[in-house]
């Protein structure tokens, strides 16, 4: 009976490691996928703001040229 007990504690403790392994590993994935989702969530702002962008670079320049044409005509 004494020659059992310390295998089976064994036993229990190498399931424990083997636990604490996995739930380590989880938490690591977890954390790689919340940082992975955040990093989404910023590319997905960027992409919706681009035509925004595009459209304020669009329209400053035309005012800048609008601007230099009637700088050249007018005195």
């Amino acid at each position: 009976m004494s020659e059992t007990a310390p295998e089976h504690d064994l036993d229990i403790r190498e399931q424990i490691v083997r636990i604490d392994r996995a739930l380590a590993e989880s938490r690591k994935f977890q954390a790689e996928q919340q940082k992975l989702i955040a990093e989404a969530a910023k590319y997905e702002r960027e992409r919706s703001l681009a035509p925004l962008v595009i459209a304020a670079s669009l329209g400053a320049g035309i005012i800048a040229g609008v601007v230099s044409l009637l700088g050249r005509f007018i005195p």
